[in-house]
């Protein structure tokens, strides 16, 4: 069984990431998406919320689960059996982030992979950032975030 992990904040998922997650799901049979905490990011969402979150938008995908993530991302996928990692590649300025990233991975468990996926043009600007920034503003995230998260958004900010 090809297992993958798709690690981030995912403060809040956007339409980038589940675009993201559909290109994965081609290359695994099972993929996990593994919610970091990252408090250092100060996130709108607690990581409860989000993870629910995520499940509530990718609920029906059998090949999907979806975890909290406190640890190292390489001894969290070492338990789950994962052969490699996603990363989404949004710009040339992620790549020096996540090559840094990839490498380090590596020197901490060579049998683990880091495959780059680059979510669709029409994505490729989308940011979680971005996403919160427009709802706090008052803009419409239709086009950038699935409906439960533009819903959550409203309510939050509202």
């Amino acid at each position: 069984m090809r297992v993958a992990i798709y690690p981030g904040t995912f403060d809040p998922i956007t339409n980038g990431h589940l675009d993201v997650i559909s290109r994965a799901l081609a290359l695994s049979d099972l993929l996990i998406i593994a919610v970091a905490e990252r408090r250092e990011k100060a996130p709108l969402f607690t990581t409860a919320e989000r993870v629910e979150l995520i499940k509530k938008v990718v609920s029906g995908e059998p090949k999907i689960r979806v975890e909290d993530c406190t640890g190292l991302i390489t001894d969290f996928a070492t338990e789950r059996n994962a052969s490699f990692l996603i990363r989404g590649l949004r710009a040339i300025s992620d790549f020096d982030y996540e090559l840094q990233m990839a490498l380090t991975n590596r020197k901490l468990a060579p049998e683990i992979e880091t495959i780059f996926l680059m979510p669709a043009k029409d994505y490729i600007f989308i940011s979680s950032s971005l996403v919160k920034e427009i709802a706090r503003l008052g803009g419409d995230v239709a086009e950038l975030a699935p409906p439960a998260v533009e819903e959550i958004l409203k309510k939050r900010f509202s």
